[in-house]
């Protein structure tokens, strides 16, 4: 076993429906969809939408009130122009912005945007973690 890993995401949405949308607008393709959750197949792993209500039952805690967590999602990309991109691109598909991307104290270039439910994805460039050539992110060796 590898304990180290995540196979899925799920983010708990208010209108499956609007959510999917959004994200479809974004460009992503739904792989497999029910009533109540859509999932996509991303680099390695699944995202899911899941309709709060019904997330609380599959948890078995149907009177909970879900609301969003104190965390956020990346995409890190190849260069500062394309972070840019990726910006503008979900703002123009109805994302909040929260963040612009500029210069951070770390080195790197980044910026914040919410989805409709308010999941937070952070879009960023890091100069010391160089992407594979599939996008996805293997850390550098620390020597």
């Amino acid at each position: 076993m590898t304990p180290q890993r995540v196979t899925l995401i799920t983010l708990g949405v208010s209108d499956l429906a609007a959510s999917k949308a959004f994200y479809n607008s974004m460009g992503w393709v739904e792989t497999e969809q029910t009533d109540t959750v859509v999932f996509f197949q991303i680099n390695g792993m699944v995202l899911g939408l899941f309709g709060l209500v019904p997330l609380a039952e599959d948890q078995g805690r149907p009177d909970a009130t879900l609301g969003t967590g104190a965390m956020s999602l990346a995409q890190n990309f190849a260069t500062e122009a394309e972070v840019d991109k990726a910006y503008a691109h979900a703002l123009a598909c109805g994302a909040t912005a929260l963040k612009a991307p500029e210069a951070v104290f770390w080195g790197g270039y980044s910026g914040y945007y919410a989805d409709p439910d308010g999941h937070v994805w952070e879009v960023a460039y890091n100069p010391f973690w160089p992407l594979n050539d599939d996008g996805s992110l293997t850390l550098p060796d620390a020597d």
